[in-house]
């Protein structure tokens, strides 16, 4: 009698990422609990964005097959929850360095207004160039920023070109601004914190990052980490969203392989 073999994995998992997990780490543990559900050993696993170990949220998990249309889900447009502290700097733009209080250059410094807040947002709306930060994972003739920014390095980051949809103020209460982000691949929500502090002449380092959605998937479609069973069967994956291209048979992204490394947001970095 002949056995037959069930069809290979193939599909999503969209996890709310905790806070404090890297992205490769959630796949790993995506990997071993699909193993436990009788996946082979050698099945591939791969995320379509980088969260920063900071930054909870929307990650989109590929299994098996998915993983080649990496790039095409990674284009993807990204929306972000920012809570930005106006009152602090850092070098790292988060809380991945020490914060440093923001000391007025000006004896009657005031607190600028929702209106001067809202009015700094427009510069930043559309096709910008943004630099990233210098702790980041952009790779810079082989090596990483954040690595050579550690030893102390110089680190020759350029500016490059990226599209931020829209801006939305959420709340605002000084020194404390939420934003509601939407935004193409890229974007680093750090830069964005950093240089709206320095268009008000004030600190701006990231206090918390939510993404709220990897388009298509939103927050909604998110299953807590904390509550996945013990393993995972393809009964459990989301099926791929229409309208992808067919990618060659060559992955289009290797599974696993990301900027994923500290201070690094998703490429969307940040990160």
């Amino acid at each position: 009698m002949t056995n037959v073999q069930p069809p290979p994995l193939c599909g999503v998992l969209v996890i709310d990422k905790p806070l404090g997990r890297t992205s490769m780490n959630i796949c790993a543990v995506m990997r071993a609990k699909l193993r436990r559900g009788g996946a082979p050993r050698g099945i591939k696993v791969g995320h379509g964005g980088t969260l920063d170990p900071l930054a909870t949220g929307v990650l989109v998990v590929l299994v098996g097959k998915a993983t080649r249309y990496c790039n095409q889900i990674m284009a993807g447009r990204k929306r972000y929850l920012a809570t930005i502290d106006l009152a602090h700097t850092s070098p790292t733009h988060d809380h991945e360095s020490e914060f440093v209080p923001f000391v007025p250059q000006r004896a009657d410094f005031q607190a600028p207004s929702l209106q001067e807040v809202s009015s700094a947002i427009e510069g930043f709306t559309g096709t910008i160039q943004q630099t990233p930060p210098i702790h980041s994972a952009v790779n810079l003739g082989g090596a990483r920023a954040y690595m050579l920014a550690r030893e102390g390095m110089e680190v020759p980051v350029q500016p490059r070109t990226v599209t931020i949809d829209s801006i939305r103020v959420v709340s605002y209460q000084w020194p404390m601004l939420v934003l509601d982000v939407h935004c193409g691949k890229g974007t680093y929500m750090r830069s964005l914190a950093h240089d709206l502090g320095r268009s008000l002449g004030t600190g701006g380092t990231l206090e918390a990052l939510q993404r709220t959605a990897a388009e298509p998937y939103t927050i909604e479609h998110a299953r807590s980490f904390h509550e996945l069973p013990e393993s995972l069967r393809q009964d459990d994956l989301l099926p791929l969203p229409p309208g992808l291209r067919d990618p060659a048979s060559k992955p289009s992204a290797t599974p696993d392989v990301g900027d994923d490394q500290p201070s690094a947001e998703p490429p969307p970095p940040g990160g």
